[in-house]
């Protein structure tokens, strides 16, 4: 098998990609294909601007399997204002969205200034309380402040998924015993994230999601590359073999973990694009 065509493992969740970006929607057909080869059965693509939210709607509208979630990003928070915030609000109502975010901080770039992105994730915070959706969390270098704002407040009915979780065990740790699950991507695969490999193994089976963040992360041994639903295989692959579990079985458990959280309808026998 060619190092860049991933294994296949059914069962998998990609629980965070972007389908409208460019090279996938170009062809988005292949992609889909492509991440069928794979294993992958469901897909949810995340719509994370005030521009992109109604589009993320309409995308997954004619197929079975793609699911959206919609919010608006922490580097962007600076536009979340009460116009934006109500169209999220709106849109997130749809049966097809499964999930209100993506929303968080990130002090690693703060495109928008801290009190904008807290503001923002409140915000947010409170869409999903009345819509009784989860929560699709984005947080790099901010996890104390997010942690605090979020237990300001009374536990979310459906709770929250730290996506693409990047911070140490301790952190991780911190997450989880708030009731959040942690969804990992292919920054697990990385040479340098020893720290995050120490993470997954601590967390519980039925605590994890998988993801690819496409078009971004491509995981080893695609580094480098425009990333893509197919390739969370891999992740899977890499992080199975940190845990010391069988990498069928992985997919299969963080599959279901994924359908149980955002309660996705079970999948059709083979995911069709």
């Amino acid at each position: 098998m060619p190092a860049s065509r991933p294994p296949r493992f059914p069962g998998l969740v990609d629980t965070h990609c972007h389908l409208d970006y460019p090279p996938m929607i170009d062809d988005l057909g292949a992609t889909l294909q492509r991440a069928a080869d794979a294993g992958v059965e469901q897909m949810i693509h995340i719509g994370c601007s005030r521009a992109s939210a109604p589009r993320a709607v309409a995308l997954v509208a004619p197929y079975p399997h793609l699911f959206a979630a919609v919010g608006i990003h922490p580097h962007d928070a600076s536009e979340a204002d009460d116009a934006a915030l109500a169209e999220i609000a709106a849109l997130a109502r749809d049966a097809k969205v499964v999930a209100v975010g993506e929303t968080g901080l990130d002090y690693h770039y703060n495109r928008s200034p801290p009190d904008a992105q807290k503001r923002a994730l409140a915000a947010h915070r409170e869409i999903a309380r009345e819509l009784g959706k989860p929560l699709v969390l984005h947080i790099r270098d901010a996890h104390a402040d997010a942690l605090a704002i979020l237990g300001d407040a009374p536990p979310l009915p459906r709770g929250g998924v730290v996506h693409c979780f990047t911070g140490t065990p301790a952190e991780a740790e911190q997450w989880l015993a708030r009731g959040y699950l942690l969804s990992f991507s292919g920054i697990a695969t990385f040479p340098q994230a020893g720290g995050l490999r120490d993470a997954a193994r601590l967390c519980p089976a039925d605590r994890l999601l998988l993801e690819t963040d496409a078009p971004y992360l491509a995981p080893v041994p695609v580094r480098g590359r425009k990333n893509e639903p197919a390739n969370v295989a891999f992740t899977c692959a890499h992080l199975a073999g940190v845990r010391g579990d069988d990498p069928a079985a992985l997919a299969v458990q963080a599959g279901a973990n994924a359908r149980a959280f955002f309660r996705l309808p079970a999948p059709a026998a083979a995911a069709s694009a």
